[in-house]
């Protein structure tokens, strides 16, 4: 059985100050969703025994699933999937800001400044901002 520390899924890059970065780079909506799609394709798919309802993410209407795990040096390490290729960019986009950290670096991250900053709410449909803010709440209800 894997655990998550040696699955890594994204390791530690990239990181949320990448991410701006990148973001930034890419002028447009257009080139920003194209991002979006290319840093999907960095988050390995999940063992097929982590495919399960356990680890179900609710409030996606795509198929995802989150499993994670607080190692001995405090810090919660995640790994998170999809079917649809859109939100596993949007995977790795929460996973940047929230992977590899203490419980109270995550729940103390601004997600809602993070997501402004990179114009994700004014351009991700209704239904992908609900499965955007599930995934971060499930992340933040297991790093406690």
């Amino acid at each position: 059985m894997k655990t998550l520390e040696s699955y890594s899924p994204i390791g530690r890059e990239p990181n949320a100050d990448s991410i701006r970065q990148q973001f930034a780079a890419a002028h447009g909506w257009e080139n920003q969703y194209r991002l979006i799609i290319q840093l999907g394709k960095l988050l390995p798919a999940l063992p097929t025994e982590w495919q399960q309802e356990a680890f179900r993410l609710k409030g996606c209407e795509s198929q995802a699933w989150l499993k994670g795990e607080k190692n001995e040096d405090g810090c919660w390490h995640f790994a998170c999937d999809s079917d649809a290729r859109i939100v596993r960019g949007l995977i790795v986009i929460v996973l940047a800001a929230l992977n590899h950290q203490p419980a109270a670096a995550i729940q103390a991250f601004d997600m809602d400044a993070y997501f402004s900053e990179l114009g994700l709410e004014k351009h991700l449909s209704p239904s992908r901002g609900n499965g955007l803010r599930a995934i971060v709440l499930a992340i933040r209800e297991q790093a406690v």
